[in-house]
């Protein structure tokens, strides 16, 4: 592939998905910026209950990876039976995900949200609140996301992405209608926030159907959805998803784990940890679309035996990844002071929000440098156990002592806290690039 045709195929996936990342990112972004307008009881309380949809979303992560692994390396050796059923296995697995979560925090919604706060009732009325809706969100989010991968791997990519800018407008609508009371609206307050995401979802699974039907199903006969891999098939499967499974499952823990750190620390951190949440997300999902164009790209290479080209596009996705995320982080520095005074949260909070948006721009290059190697291109060849002890370590050795120790022992201020528990990323970094260059991850599968 020449050097203009690879840009354009990287620009083809990364530009619509990191948009699509954004405009996902949006929907928590604008209900922390609609339920920041009620104070900091209300932000606190959608903070502790997306918790269970953070987890859900990491463990959801894990099998849209492997579904991309699988459909991207089966249509590189042109065999799209297979990858039809790749695509049947994971969407069952998504739907049985969706509906475990779903149930379980329908029935333990108070004991949930009590995790991760100190006894504060307003927060827990709130947040048991939010989550007994917010639940719903679940089944749809799981269908869209196996969904938006079949249409990526057959190059449509723009597509999912208008699913997300329709799904955007109508959740930005509705919290303006149902936080505060317009549109002839109820006004329910951090509920309310909850039901427009809940229908947003909605309206993206059924527009995601749409697409596949016309992408994939329309004037087309042979696509069959079947879950027949055979043993072998299944072997490969499961060898491939229960490492990232593990390794997504162990990460959010460990980020739950810092919720109940940050949410023990001072009155008000953990309202100014939310506020830099959906920052977060932004920045991050402006580049996860170079992470998915390396996971694509790279599995096309590997399944067609192309080991040498992945390895040197792989080499350019990382450098096109770096640059990124400097530019971003600039901006980031400079306009921190403009985004904090959008919530209406006491002066003290907006400054520990301020000061840790500038730690996370500090940190946040080597964050995107991890997304691109070690959730998109070690994994494209299936060898995805590398990726779990990389960060069991990183999470489990590195991040969770580090930020036990510093908030508790050494009772440092949150900002420093955070800033010192991010430190697991380069450890990570440090061993992905160990892992990267000796090349054991470059693996085709077996059909």
């Amino acid at each position: 592939m020449k050097k203009s045709s690879f840009l354009v195929s990287v620009i083809g996936i990364a530009v619509p998905v990191g948009l699509q990342s954004m405009l996902q990112s949006s929907f928590s972004m604008i209900d922390q910026l609609m339920v920041g307008q009620l104070g900091s009881t209300a932000v606190s309380a959608v903070e502790v209950a997306g918790r269970p949809a953070f987890v859900y979303s990491v463990v959801l992560g894990a099998v849209a990876a492997i579904a991309g692994i699988m459909i991207s390396q089966y249509l590189g050796m042109d065999d799209r039976r297979t990858a039809d059923r790749s695509l049947s296995v994971n969407l069952t697995a998504a739907t049985v995900l969706a509906l475990l979560f779903t149930a379980l925090c329908a029935l333990f919604p108070g004991q949930i949200v009590g995790l991760f706060i100190k006894d504060d009732p307003a927060i827990l009325a709130a947040g048991r609140n939010y989550l007994t809706c917010i639940l719903w969100t679940y089944l749809p989010m799981g269908v869209s996301s196996i969904l938006a991968v079949m249409v990526r791997c057959l190059g449509r990519a723009v597509w999912p992405l208008a699913a997300g800018i329709a799904s955007a407008v109508v959740n930005t609508g509705l919290n303006y209608g149902l936080i505060f009371g317009h549109f002839g609206l109820p006004a329910l307050g951090v509920t309310g926030a909850a039901v427009a995401s809940v229908i947003s979802q909605f309206v993206n699974m059924l527009l995601m159907l749409a697409i596949f039907y016309l992408v994939r199903l329309r004037g087309q006969t042979d696509f069959q959805f079947s879950l027949s891999l055979g043993a072998g098939g299944y072997r490969q499967y499961l060898m491939m998803l229960l490492p990232i499974l593990i390794t997504e499952l162990l990460w959010s823990l460990g980020q739950n784990v810092n919720t109940f750190i940050y949410g023990h620390l001072e009155q008000g951190d953990l309202a100014a940890m939310s506020i830099t949440g959906p920052i977060q997300g932004l920045f991050i999902g402006a580049l996860s679309g170079v992470s998915q164009a390396a996971g694509i790209l790279t599995g096309r290479r590997l399944g067609a035996g192309e080991y040498e080209q992945a390895y040197q596009e792989s080499k350019k996705l990382v450098w096109y990844g770096l640059a990124g995320s400097l530019i971003l982080s600039a901006l980031l520095i400079g306009l921190r002071r403009a985004y904090v005074p959008l919530y209406h949260v006491e002066p003290g909070v907006r400054d520990t929000a301020a000061r840790l948006l500038l730690a996370f721009a500090v940190l946040a290059p080597v964050k995107v440098a991890n997304m691109i190697l070690g959730g998109g291109v070690v994994r494209s060849g299936g060898k995805t156990t590398y990726v779990m002890v990389i960060d069991m370590v990183g999470t489990w050795l590195v991040g969770v002592p580090l930020g036990l120790i510093t908030a508790f022992l050494l009772r440092l201020p949150v900002e420093w806290v955070y800033f010192i528990l991010s430190q697991e990323e380069l450890v990570r970094l440090a061993m992905t690039l160990a892992v990267f260059k000796r090349r054991g991850w470059m693996n085709r599968l077996s059909s």
